[in-house]
């Protein structure tokens, strides 16, 4: 089985320059230090109220990402618009409030299928394979697929939010059937939210699971190591 790829989140270098309005740190930088130390993607998303990452960022990190841009983003003509005149290597569509603090639960891709099929189509018409960014259930899998949506990306926050061995392996349950499933109705499987050094392993243990997406706790773990070994670090945790 080849190994799982890294894609390294690095929205919240965008939020600490935000928080002076100043012009560091640099998320360019950050990504070129991601990439050199071993990630395999670089994933920004592109939020509607431009609480970190800007549209120079997406600009920029276009340019000079070597390895794949995942654009995260909510399913509105507005970002659709910016998708498709910057050609990011991926496109993840993703649930969007505004008085959320991160992105708290997968996108309704079964209560909302006509407007996530319009949004697929357009993106992939540009050229832009998408994933879907979705709860581990079986009813958004399908609707995953319905859409024609490449990938999903499997929402493990409630994995990595379990309290109790017992709650956690449940729900790992929950990530390995709906992999399955989504492997059967031809979908790549990704996973992220939450994933961290010390509950990683399990996730990518699954054999459905090609990608998976980090973002706080790599840049977490920074403040104390540096990003480039920060990412080494995950990176030998993945491979082990």
């Amino acid at each position: 089985m080849n190994a799982v790829r890294l894609g390294v989140n690095i929205d919240h270098v965008a939020t600490l320059r935000q928080a002076r309005g100043g012009m560091e740190p640099e998320p360019v930088v950050a990504a070129g230090i991601a990439e050199m130390a071993g990630a395999d993607g670089i994933t920004i998303h592109l939020r509607e109220d431009r609480r970190h990452i800007q549209d120079r960022d997406l600009r920029l990190l276009r340019e000079t990402v070597q390895t794949r841009l995942n654009l995260e983003m909510a399913c509105c003509e507005p970002i659709l618009d910016i998708a498709v005149a910057t050609l990011p290597d991926q496109a993840t569509l993703v649930p969007e409030r505004r008085q959320e603090l991160t992105t708290e639960g997968g996108l309704d891709v079964a209560g909302s299928l006509r407007p996530v099929t319009d949004a697929v189509r357009r993106l992939q018409d540009a050229g832009i394979p998408v994933s879907l960014f979705i709860e581990p259930s079986a009813e958004q899998v399908a609707a995953s697929a319905q859409s024609g949506a490449q990938s999903v990306e499997l929402h493990t926050g409630a994995y990595a939010n379990a309290r109790t061995p017992e709650d956690r392996a449940r729900r790992l349950s929950q990530l390995a059937q709906a992999a399955a499933a989504a492997r059967d109705l031809g979908l790549r499987v990704h996973a992220g939210h939450g994933l961290n050094y010390t509950n990683v392993r399990p996730v990518i243990a699954l054999p459905e699971v090609e990608e998976v997406n980090i973002g706080h706790s790599i840049i977490s773990r920074a403040l104390f190591v540096g990003l480039a070994q920060a990412v080494r670090e995950m990176k030998s945790l993945m491979a082990r």
